[in-house]
């Protein structure tokens, strides 16, 4: 029975992203609609729609919010060839 290869988040129509946040910690693949980037804007968008996730995602847990140092695309991981 072959294998079912799990499409990738890229193809469903988000990209993700690695935050570094100025507190020096991190978070990785942070989902973000593809439709919301390019353009003239680029990425910054994306830095304001994880703006705000992140600012209900403190006030959820009860604590401060964090304030984004950088923001870079996530690499994107090829599957492995299934034999």
């Amino acid at each position: 029975m072959a294998k079912r290869i799990k499409s990738r988040p890229q193809e469903r129509g988000s990209v993700l992203f690695d935050i570094v946040f100025t507190d020096g910690s991190r978070a990785s693949n942070r989902r973000v609609p593809a439709e919301i980037l390019g353009g003239l804007d680029g990425d910054e968008p994306a830095r304001q729609l994880i703006a705000e996730q992140e600012e209900e995602i403190a006030r959820k847990a009860g604590r401060p919010g964090r304030a984004i140092e950088s923001l870079t695309r996530s690499p994107v991981v090829k599957p492995k060839p299934v034999v």
